[in-house]
């Protein structure tokens, strides 16, 4: 898969199933859980937990299931301190990259269905890196992460429901990357040993020991967590930084606005007012200023380690 559409100013893909495999994907998850392969780290378990391969009660009638992936880039932000500036990551699926779901509503009734008359309804109830994969859109990485071709993992995945009959039904086999067989580069780069190791054809990474799990939200982060292991402002990229599919995106980055020395501290100090919160709202693009209560806490921590 080489080609893609660009609508807008946003490149994407996607690929269309049947609403009849729900039930293949239901027992995918309830398999793994079946057989002791999920985390019960409880963070991890209330979000796979929550996930229900069902037609929504807004769409009785739903026919198919699109699964579209956005290609988004990989952001670096300098944060100003004691003179010294300290450059930081914010991978693709924590920052808003101007894409909007009305964005996306437009572009699926105009480009994909092209059929005046039918309705769509987005989801966020399906475990969409699964769609994603059993829909040939992506595959599998050693480290859980879904993977598209020459976008590697910076992409975003979006799932809608249509009563749209698609001709195309794209099921497929679950897949890793053929890549994955003979390389570890990204079970030696996991700080906290997360990843299967090769001779396991299992992909699925015990979710309770990845940092994501721990850095997304507010709390303390273990003490088992070397301090050196932490390398984004949310989230991970030890793994996907150096893994060979991600070669062709991974300098393709979106350079955001620096971060004064006077924000920085007062970031570091918990202290915040509505110029703070208006201004890192701007630059960082990853909450709204009613978000900002939620989640300053969060990158006061994180940022206090990869700032030391």
């Amino acid at each position: 898969m080489e080609s893609y559409s660009t609508y807008l100013d946003f490149k994407y893909r996607y690929r269309t199933v049947s609403v009849d495999h729900l039930e293949e994907l239901q027992e995918d998850i309830d398999k793994l859980r079946r057989e002791g392969k999920l985390s019960n780290n409880e963070v991890y378990r209330s979000y796979i937990d929550s996930k229900k391969f069902e037609i929504p009660e807004n769409l009785p009638n739903a026919k198919s299931i699109i699964v579209l992936a956005i290609f988004s880039k990989l952001a670096l932000v300098n944060f100003h301190l004691d003179g010294k500036k300290h450059e930081i990551m914010i991978p693709p699926n924590y920052y808003n990259d101007g894409t909007t779901f009305e964005d996306f509503e437009s572009l699926i009734l105009k480009e994909i269905i092209k059929e005046p008359g039918f309705k769509i309804e987005y989801t966020n109830k399906l475990h969409v890196k699964l769609l994603a994969v059993r829909s040939g859109l992506g595959k599998y990485g050693r480290n859980n992460i879904c993977y598209v071709d020459k976008w590697g993992s910076m992409i975003n995945l979006f799932a809608y429901f249509t009563d749209f009959q698609f001709k195309e039904d794209n099921w497929t086999e679950m897949r890793m990357m053929d890549q994955c067989k003979n390389c570890s580069i990204c079970i030696k780069k996991c700080p906290t040993g997360a990843i299967p190791t090769p001779s396991d054809e299992n992909f699925v990474i015990n979710a309770g020991k990845c940092i994501s799990v721990y850095n997304e939200i507010k709390g303390i982060i273990p003490d088992w967590v070397p301090s050196d292991a932490h390398n984004a402002l949310i989230g991970c990229m030890r793994c996907q930084k150096l893994c060979p599919s991600n070669r062709e995106v991974i300098g393709l980055t979106e350079i955001f606005e620096d971060i004064t020395e006077e924000e920085t501290k007062m970031i570091l100090d918990g202290i915040s007012d509505q110029k703070l919160v208006d201004s890192l709202s701007k630059k960082l693009k990853m909450f709204t200023p009613s978000e900002a209560e939620r989640v300053l806490p969060v990158i006061k921590r994180n940022l206090s380690v990869l700032v030391q």
